[in-house]
């Protein structure tokens, strides 16, 4: 009688294949909770203990590994040699291994779960039955997923060919990969104090510095949600890769309508969503080139999202939205009453929807990005990749005043920020840091009042945004204004005051400060230094 092996952690599905298997004369030899699952379902189900003799120990930790059940899959039938070993040690050969490991990602995306639980969901007999069947694949079929349990039926009525048995090998080694890198990469983010070993939750509260962990060796095991069209351009190929099921952010999102999203769709709505993230107000984005052309913050999202987009109505059409508050009805006639691209919020009303669903072909995305644990961000370069930590804005976290900065700030100017200033500043270095550099934004408060971004010269981009202001309001008289990293000289800050801007900061650092200080005092501004610049290439 062929018999297969069964011992699954997601129970999808277990009992349907079961049934299938043992229609088709197959002995199911099963361990623990699928065994009890199978047996609830009326099958006859022989107990691993019974093919070891001897019983599962310590919670569970030792039950499958034992050469009575390694030696039935590991056994090469073509060579007589293996076959008479086992026949000398009564050993019968195993068939059929249906696997899938502990739920070690699930548990490590839960930040509250403690080293030592999260030490407990690794699986250690199930990637061993894996990687054996995997290797003896010409005599044993392995299957770790249950979208292939139909397919497997259907082949053992074949009988199964030599390109299926490779096929679930390969899925089989993969899913191994993909597990032993979750694994390491979790314990990279782990602490050893004394006798003690606590996980690192990657944002220290006191401080707000994201931390992350740059390994002698970086493993990447990511899986394809989907092919895209194309990439930037159409003669680009491409695809979206994710962290499966148990990941966060762009791993996990629910697309309720729209056109497929394409490559430039979802770089946008990931620049839109790291900005929104930004403010516990409620704030709306929109999005080209990923670069900002509107933010706001408001009292409501229908307040924000007007703001955002009026920033810059022109070159808010056909733009990306982000907010960082559920979509509710007011808010979705207001996007609609525009054309956009794509929309991203944490969640959407039920009214709202029906609302939305009048612009079929607008991309809707929901997505939760609190979760998100990782603050590694990775970029390709020829022949080589870079990883850095997040650029978290963490000295903008709490509100500035003038008896209350973050540590790295300071005034240095003769005159103070008023209270208003103080507000602006604060929301101007939080946009400013997600523009791409060189970047100078005037804002108010409450919303961007003109963006330069990407200019080879400081210069430049507040000619730019001085550009754009006149095109859509014709000053930006009592704005604040924010450049990513120093001004190198006074001409910059010049062009700055001259913009009509009362109150600016920068990180300071340059050789020229000095000089870059008295040119504020002769205009009367209001100048903060942070102390940290944030480029965005």
């Amino acid at each position: 009688m062929p018999r297969a092996l069964l011992s699954v952690s997601d129970k999808t599905g277990i009992v349907e294949l079961g049934r299938g298997l043992a229609a088709r004369g197959f002995e199911l030899v099963s361990t623990g909770g699928t065994a009890r699952t199978l047996a609830e379902a009326g099958l006859a189900v022989t107990s691993v203990s019974d093919i070891t003799g001897f019983p599962e120990m310590m919670d569970g930790r030792v039950k499958t590994l034992h050469p009575a059940l390694h030696g039935g899959i590991l056994a090469r039938r073509d060579r007589p040699d293996d076959l008479d070993a086992l026949a000398g040690h009564g050993i019968g050969l195993v068939d059929v291994v249906i696997v899938n490991l502990y739920p070690f990602r699930k548990a490590a995306a839960n930040p509250a779960t403690p080293f030592e639980a999260l030490v407990e969901e690794i699986d250690i007999g199930g990637p061993s039955l894996v990687r054996a069947a995997a290797k003896n694949f010409r005599g044993v079929l392995v299957v770790v997923e249950p979208g292939d349990y139909p397919r497997l039926l259907a082949a053992l009525d074949g009988p199964p060919d030599l390109t299926f048995r490779f096929e679930l090998m390969l899925k089989a080694f993969a899913h191994t990969a993909e597990y032993d890198t979750t694994i390491a990469t979790t314990l990279l983010q782990t602490k050893v104090d004394g006798d003690r070993v606590e996980r690192a939750h990657g944002v220290d509260e006191s401080a707000y510095t994201p931390t992350l962990h740059l390994a002698d060796r970086l493993n990447l095991s990511v899986e394809k949600i989907r092919d895209l069209r194309y990439g930037e351009n159409p003669h680009q190929q491409a695809a979206w890769y994710g962290t499966g099921s148990g990941g966060s952010g762009f791993s996990h999102v629910d697309i309720l309508q729209g056109k497929e999203l394409s490559f430039t769709n979802l770089l946008d709505l990931d620049a839109a969503a790291r900005i929104a993230m930004e403010f516990p107000e409620p704030a709306a984005v929109v999005v080209k080139h990923t670069n900002p052309c509107g933010v706001a913050i408001g009292e409501s999202p229908v307040d924000a999202y007007v703001r955002a987009r009026e920033a810059d109505s022109i070159a808010a059409f056909g733009g990306i939205v982000a907010l960082n508050r559920p979509i509710d009805a007011a808010t979705a006639d207001a996007i609609v009453s525009t054309f956009i691209e794509a929309v991203i919020a944490p969640s959407i009303e039920q009214a709202a929807r029906a609302i939305l669903a009048k612009k079929a072909n607008m991309r809707v995305v929901i997505a939760g990005f609190d979760t998100v644990t990782t603050f590694g961000e990775l970029r390709s370069i020829l022949g080589a990749m870079l990883v850095q930590q997040r650029d978290a804005v963490s000295e903008a976290y709490r509100p500035w005043t003038s008896a209350s900065l973050p540590d790295g700030l300071r005034l240095v100017t003769k005159r103070e920020p008023t209270v208003d200033e103080w507000a602006a500043l604060r929301f101007a270095w939080r946009v400013c840091a997600h523009v791409k550099s060189n970047a100078v934004v005037f804002t108010d408060s409450r919303r961007t009042l003109a963006i330069g971004a990407g200019q080879m010269s400081r210069v430049d981009a507040v000619n730019v945004a001085l550009m754009k202001a006149r095109a859509a309001r014709g000053s930006l008289a009592g704005s604040v204004a924010a450049s990513d990293a120093f001004f190198p000289f006074r001409d910059g800050l010049d062009a700055v005051a001259k913009a009509g801007a009362t109150a600016v900061v920068h990180p300071g650092g340059s050789a020229r400060d000095a000089e870059v200080i008295a040119a504020a005092d002769e205009h009367g501004l209001a100048m903060v230094l942070t102390g940290r610049r944030h480029f965005r290439h």
